[in-house]
């Protein structure tokens, strides 16, 4: 861990980083973290999704921050609640034994528990534009101490018409904070943001990274979160070999999966940050000698696992974001072997699902669901194929004397089929297979004449959308604009023909982006009808 002692850091945080699996410094923390430790200048950063920018500028954060003060110390501004989430849990896996609260603020959540939360004093507030100024304008988050401002992908906010609500918002901090800026990319407009709010920068760039292997073949499958165990079941009894690792979201889900997959035979265990050093060594020890083929676990707890010979890869939950969605995958395909990364997608995750395809810019490939019959077809393919190998090694020990006992008192097949029985119970019973329903989106064939009409309408290019919002709702097109942009991440100049009416408006949009506004309005309504629907053909 010297690369990362050698940037400044303190010996409570390379603890942290050892526990997390870091073993050196990417190219961005090595840039940054020197120049934010030592305090002289504000950070312009050029920096791709999956650089490590999180712990660039998260680390000297927490480095330099007063754990005596309950104050607002840093705000971390990110263009989705996604992002926010997980830059929040990011910073809070990196904070070592320090005393910190890291709290992600962003719309569609209670704004009751963030003000109570925001009361009790959070030092490090991550949060999306619009929903920080909503706490400016309501005077429950106060900006007077803070001392770090980050504006994280400031190009997608730019992208998603959020940049005037930024710069309203770097308005109400103090002047003499320390401000950091990481983009993609660095056009003109974002460089007057740094020339209009940050004193003297540098800036840092890092090169392009390949994200994803041609060595990795990656599919998904739609599935509903109640059939993802069974649908895993089978995927595992139809591969040749399977050698993997399985990834969940929480702890408790870790637990859960690897306790019900021993249950149900095997040969698996589960890793987490729970876990003493000796605990994940013990693991992770058994994992490498192949004792146990399959390994679930948070990617926290991945962090730092280097082995070669994975065959597959599967995400049990969605990863956060194409940046943990890389890293993961990026675990198979190694080698000059081919890897299989596998992806369960509920149908209410598809919107973040298709973000993480398009920034990790990757193609993956949509499977149906094994049959049961392949299913123990597979299976009994490599019963075969193990018994066959076994034969040919001619090593049985203490079981050929056994063999002849068995000879000498019945017929070859029926010993054989009486061994197997015993050995593998009522595992060929497609009775004991649960059943897998089909997924809210794939049992969208319903004779409904309202939802025929509505998915029929998605076939074509563009989409008329109807909002039950007008000018007594003080809507004028340029509002009407910008409140589906926010609540969406529609971007703004992708909403054409507004028309705004008294009591009602119409926008038309691709079909793509039809089915991302009303997934994000589905559960708001005005009367008995849904703030946005597809605008009836009449």
């Amino acid at each position: 861990m010297d690369s990362f002692r050698n940037l400044g850091l303190s010996e409570d945080i390379i603890n942290a980083l050892e526990k997390k699996g870091f073993t050196e410094p990417t190219p961005i923390q090595e840039k940054a973290i020197p120049i934010l430790i030592k305090g002289e200048m504000d950070i312009v950063g050029q920096a791709q999704t999956g650089t490590g920018k999180t712990a660039a500028f998260g680390l000297p954060i927490i480095e330099t921050i007063d754990t005596n003060s309950r104050n607002t110390q840093a705000l971390i501004l990110t263009p989705t609640r996604e992002l926010a989430i997980q830059v929040a849990e990011e910073i809070d896996s990196l904070k070592g034994s320090r005393r910190l609260n890291i709290f992600p603020v962003y719309g569609g959540q209670s704004i009751d528990r963030q003000i109570k939360e925001l009361k009790r004093g959070v030092q490090i507030v991550v949060g999306t534009p619009g929903r920080i100024l909503d706490h400016i304008s309501r005077r429950t988050i106060k900006l007077e101490n803070v001392s770090y401002v980050v504006l994280d992908e400031a190009d997608e906010m730019l992208n998603m018409g959020f940049i005037d609500d930024v710069e309203e918002i770097l308005k109400s901090v103090n002047t003499e904070k320390r401000m950091l800026l990481f983009s993609a990319t660095l056009p003109d407009s974002i460089m007057k943001l740094a020339e209009n709010y940050m004193r003297d920068y540098e800036t840092i760039k890092v090169k392009k990274q390949q994200l994803t292997t041609n060595l990795t073949d990656q599919s998904f499958y739609e599935i509903s979160p109640r059939d993802k165990f069974e649908l895993l079941s089978r995927i595992m009894d139809t591969e040749k070999e399977f050698y993997g690792l399985i990834f969940c979201k929480t702890k408790a889900d870790v637990d859960d999966l690897s306790a019900r997959l021993v249950e149900r035979g095997y040969p698996a265990e589960g890793l987490h940050g729970d876990m003493t050093q000796a605990q994940r060594e013990k693991t992770l020890d058994k994992f490498k000698r192949r004792r146990t083929t399959v390994l679930v676990a948070t990617d926290v707890a991945a962090r730092g696992i280097d082995i070669n010979e994975l065959t597959h890869v599967v995400n049990y939950d969605l990863p956060q974001n194409p940046e943990s969605y890389v890293h993961r995958i990026g675990r198979t395909g190694r080698a000059g072997k081919q890897g299989y990364a596998i992806t369960f997608v509920e149908p209410s995750e598809f919107r973040k699902f298709k973000y993480i395809l398009k920034i990790a810019k990757t193609e993956i490939r949509r499977e149906e669901v094994p049959d049961i019959k392949d299913v123990i077809g597979a299976k009994r393919r490599k019963i075969k194929t193990d018994i066959k190998t076994l034969m040919e090694s001619g090593k049985f020990g203490e079981y050929e004397k056994m063999a002849e006992e068995l000879l000498e008192e019945g017929e070859a097949k029926d010993i054989i089929a009486a061994i197997l029985k015993h050995a593998f119970k009522d595992e060929f019973l497609a009775e004991n297979y649960k059943k897998i329903g089909k997924s809210s989106s794939q049992s969208s064939q319903r004779s409904d004449s309202q939802s025929n009409r509505k998915r029929q309408s998605f076939d074509g290019e563009n989409i008329r959308l109807f909002v039950a919002l007008g000018k007594l709702d003080k809507m004028n097109p340029k509002k009407l604009v910008e409140y589906i942009s926010k609540k969406s991440e529609v971007k703004g100049r992708d909403i054409d023909e507004v028309k705004v009416f008294e009591k009602f408006s119409f926008v038309t949009v691709s079909s793509e982006n039809a089915e991302t506004i009303i997934d994000s309005f589905k559960n708001e309504k005005r009367g008995r009808r849904a703030i946005i629907e597809v605008a009836s053909a009449n």
